[in-house]
């Protein structure tokens, strides 16, 4: 079940969802000229590692770039391969953009990233002592996924089914998404690391309970009890 659009307008255009995907994009662009992605080198310096976030193991003097913890964040922003880069980027672009809406765009980079970093460390809490890095966006668009999901779960989307006869159909984002979820338990293998997934749908999930109601409390305050 691939997602081509949903039929859901925005009231504002989602700035910060481009200006992710722009730098997903430019950075993977970066990657590809640099040798230390070609070696993998650039996976152990600026991706994830469960054991050297947590101790268990250090970098090679010449492979540290930055500190343990920051690996969160650079993580974020990298890709192993043109797929898992478009494949990231579709979603997002899809799904992003309606939750930005419903935040705005200065509540929306904070719930993101808040939603990587639960992604980041359910998938380190898994398994603390791995030493395969963790890099892409795939954690905090789960999130994004998760968001959308509550706020928007009879939002229609067009989807294609590529089984037998490829089928195009109109179903609600509840029955999109859920199939998402569910397969990310039955999936394995593949070096996915489908915990951050997991992670990172169900932080959404919760977040965007509290950040909605952030958005509804500020949105009574700047109309006032006259309005």
């Amino acid at each position: 079940m691939i997602p081509l659009k949903d039929d859901n307008p925005t009231s504002r255009q989602p700035i910060v969802t481009y200006f992710v995907i722009g730098l997903c994009v430019v950075v993977f662009l970066i990657q590809l000229g640099s040798q230390s992605y070609r070696t993998g080198q650039l996976f152990y310096s600026y991706g994830l590692i469960p054991s050297v976030l947590m101790g268990h193991d250090q970098l090679p003097i010449d492979v540290y770039v930055v500190p343990a913890y920051m690996t969160i964040f650079s993580s974020m922003f990298l890709h192993g391969g043109w797929l898992h880069l478009i494949g990231n980027m579709w979603y997002m672009k899809i799904f992003a953009d309606n939750i930005e809406d419903n935040l705005g765009s200065k509540n929306f980079i904070i719930f993101y990233i808040l939603c990587g970093i639960c992604a980041a460390m359910t998938q380190v809490l898994t398994d603390t002592h791995s030493q395969i890095p963790m890099v892409g966006a795939s954690g905090a668009i789960g999130g994004v996924l998760g968001a959308y999901l509550i706020n928007h779960p009879n939002a229609r989307v067009l989807v294609l089914i590529p089984y037998i006869i490829i089928t195009i159909i109109r179903i609600r984002a509840l029955y999109v998404l859920g199939f998402w979820f569910i397969l990310q338990f039955i999936s394995s293998g593949g070096g996915v690391a489908y915990a951050a997934h997991i992670g990172g749908f169900v932080s959404g999930m919760i977040l965007i309970l509290f950040f909605n109601k952030k958005v509804r409390r500020k949105t009574k305050i700047v109309k006032g009890p006259w309005s």
